[in-house]
């Protein structure tokens, strides 16, 4: 076997720029119905016969594995082995795709005429697509692209159609399948529908995943997914699900393939259409429920200009090569293929590190816009000061061109337009996003968005919510640009924090600060030191420290990146603070989540109140979860098996200790921690 721990930090990353094309050019002069239904010729999987979707849904139903299900689940229910069968289609319907070329050319019609409405151009590089059309013949592929709106469920399908690669099939959540007409048209694209809450439901976890692996055995098409599992409401990269991740590649762990390409996709956005409902849903408002009524009324947000789109289809990442020894795939022989059978520590692990490696790809394949960078340095300003007085244009231009220079030295792709005055992309980009921001008498405001009249006055938690939401706007942004900065914020954090300027110890504070934020910020398994030696790289490279063997210290002219750096992190800190804080001074160790999101949302805005918080991150529904899954990453909460309301026992001796070590207070110790505790 080969070393296990080879560095494939660097996988599937581009050694240089790569041309993007705007594919809305020849769409803005062509006939949109001459568009759609163009000859469309694409190049089949070498090794799979044709085969219809009654076909593929007749070769799950009849499986070996299924058949055997069927058998466990009707003796475990006490039903008939007909009966079981019989909900085993009508789970399989409820489910399947039934794509279809004509439903394909009416989507190709709309999205045309939606995305010249809605985008200035689509930007498309097309080597990683002149990869993918020769990947599609020679392995199974899956699609992985980022999630960050509604947009992305069919933009794929929309960009293979126009250049004659084969449609995929899309997981998609089942609330779009109810959708009256459009949930149809969905599924006769290329969409099937999964449940979001399966549980322990035995035979629907047997239907799903034999239609995974029999899509990806025969190589029926490409199959698209997002690993994530959800759109991300912070348009940050979330932790990866691995229910999916481990379906699609059981086939090859299992010698049905010879090998399965992964093609990571990054998706980004000068400016996302779900941004406001984005920021009220992270502030407790409900999400709105998918309707074809709801996508009627939605239809405005036509008449609103979006900036570009880039989608960057990534190198693709063959499975066999990157779990050469990781994996013995030797132990599947020992079992008939068609057994069900629980994956071993060995799979779980190695999957795990796939889908890290596959989401980190999409991060550094992601262009960032000039606002990330600018929201990135506005949120460093005190809320009134963007509320109240303003904040100097100038400064905020003159910071960001700095920024630029930054990101660029770290690797960062910035979407920034050649031979256009940086000042003209500036006060574009402002102009694009004027419903957030507003400028005035050479001043940056915040723009909180105007109430109908009340016959009572604004409280004060209203007036806070109202400024939240505006301020979350911006977080998000700047979330689109951290991924470029988090390892050496990381050590900048851990420097400010420890005062040392060794660097064991601030390799000790740096892996800690990695396992606290866990769920923030993607890290790939096992790769703390590489993260900690390609930290020290960055910050050495533009100047901020010196480094050596024993030692990392701050270089003299190093102050200006080190402290970006730090107020960077500040507000994860503060807000992870104020929750330890919040647990360990409630009155009972027991709690339920939601009691928990309501009663952290109440402290904070109280501290905000008095000017005690400064950050509304804290505020986020989003961050809470995160702060509490890290917490039953580390041991220091455990969520009670008898539970349906995710009801959680604290150990408020751990918290405490946490929240020491991360004001510096103790030395970080060597936490226990779990592989996975995502709620």
């Amino acid at each position: 076997m080969t070393n296990t721990h080879k560095d494939f930090s660097q996988v599937g990353l581009k050694d240089e720029e790569e041309d993007f094309i705007d594919i809305l050019e020849d769409r803005r002069h062509s006939s949109d119905l001459s568009f759609a239904f163009r000859t469309f010729s694409p190049q089949p999987y070498k090794v799979a016969p044709p085969c219809s979707t009654a076909e593929l849904n007749r070769v799950v139903l009849e499986s070996q594995f299924l058949r055997y299900v069927t058998k466990e689940v009707a003796v475990e229910m006490d039903l008939s082995v007909e009966e079981v069968q019989e909900e085993a289609r009508g789970i399989l319907g409820e489910m399947s795709q039934n794509l279809q070329l004509g439903f394909i050319r009416l989507m190709a019609y709309t999205f045309n005429k939606v995305f010249k409405r809605l985008y200035s151009s689509i930007f498309v590089n097309m080597e990683g697509l002149n990869r993918l059309h020769q990947a599609t013949q020679e392995n199974p592929v899956i699609l992985m692209p980022n999630h960050r709106s509604y947009i992305d469920f069919l933009v794929i399908s929309y960009i293979m159609f126009l250049y004659d690669i084969p449609i995929p099939v899309i997981a998609a959540g089942i609330p779009l399948a109810g959708m009256k007409i459009v949930g149809e048209i969905l599924r006769r694209s290329g969409a099937f529908f999964i449940r979001r809450a399966i549980g322990s439901d035995k035979l629907y976890w047997a239907v799903l995943s034999e239609y995974v692996r029999t899509i990806v055995r025969k190589g029926f098409a490409p199959l698209e997914f997002f690993v994530e599992g959800f759109r991300s409401r912070t348009l940050k990269s979330v932790s990866p699900k691995l229910g999916m991740m481990h379906m699609v590649l059981e086939p090859f762990f299992k010698g049905e393939v010879f090998d399965i390409t992964l093609l990571p996709i990054s998706i980004s956005y000068d400016r996302v259409l779900e941004e406001s409902l984005l920021a009220h849903e992270l502030l407790g408002v409900p999400k709105p429920k998918e309707s074809t009524m709801g996508l009627l009324k939605a239809s405005r947000v036509l008449s609103e200009n979006y900036g570009c789109m880039h989608v960057n289809f990534g190198r693709p990442l063959s499975v066999r090569q990157l779990c050469e020894g990781r994996i013995n795939r030797c132990q599947y022989n020992l079992i008939p293929r068609d057994l069900p059978e629980k994956p071993t520590a060995e799979a779980q692990a190695c999957v795990s590190w796939l889908a890290h490696l596959v989401v980190r790809n999409q991060e550094q394949g992601s262009q960032i816009s000039p606002w990330s960078l600018m929201c990135g340095l506005l949120l460093q300003v005190p809320t009134r000061v963007l509320t109240e007085e303003g904040f100097p244009w100038h400064q905020l231009t003159e910071k960001t061109l700095w920024l630029r220079k930054l990101a660029l030295d770290f690797g960062g792709r910035l979407n920034w337009p050649d031979g256009v005055p940086d000042s003209d992309v500036m006060s574009s980009t402002a102009t694009l996003h004027r419903g957030i921001v507003q400028c005035k008498a050479g001043r940056v405001f915040l723009v909180q968005q105007d109430e109908p009249a009340r016959t009572h006055p604004v409280r004060p938690e209203e007036g806070v919510m109202k400024t939240a939401a505006a301020a979350l706007m911006l977080v998000s942004y700047r979330n689109q640009c951290l991924h470029v900065f988090v390892r050496p914020a990381l050590l900048a954090t851990a420097m400010h924090i420890t005062k040392s300027t060794q660097r064991d110890e601030l390799l000790a504070f740096f892996s800690f600060l990695q396992d606290v934020f866990s769920y923030e910020f993607i890290f790939i398994p096992g790769e703390s030191l590489q993260d900690f030696e390609e930290a020290c790289r960055l910050l050495k490279k533009c100047g901020a420290i010196h480094a050596n063997q024993q030692e990392v210290a701050a270089a003299q002219g190093g102050m200006e990146v080190l402290s970006f750096l730090q107020e960077l992190l500040k507000p994860f800190i503060h807000s992870y603070q104020l929750v330890f804080r919040y647990l360990c001074e409630a009155e009972s160790d027991i709690l339920t989540e939601k009691e928990f999101g309501l009663a952290v949302r109440g402290l904070a805005t109280k501290l905000l109140l008095t000017a005690e918080l400064h950050t509304y991150e804290a505020l986020s529904s989003d961050l809470q979860k995160n702060v509490l899954s890290a917490l039953r990453r580390l041991e220091a909460l455990t969520k009670l098996s008898s539970s349906v309301s995710n009801k959680f026992k604290v150990n408020k001796a751990a918290v405490k200790r946490i929240a020491d070590m991360l004001s510096g207070k103790i030395p970080p110790l060597n936490l226990q921690a779990s592989p996975d505790a995502r709620l």
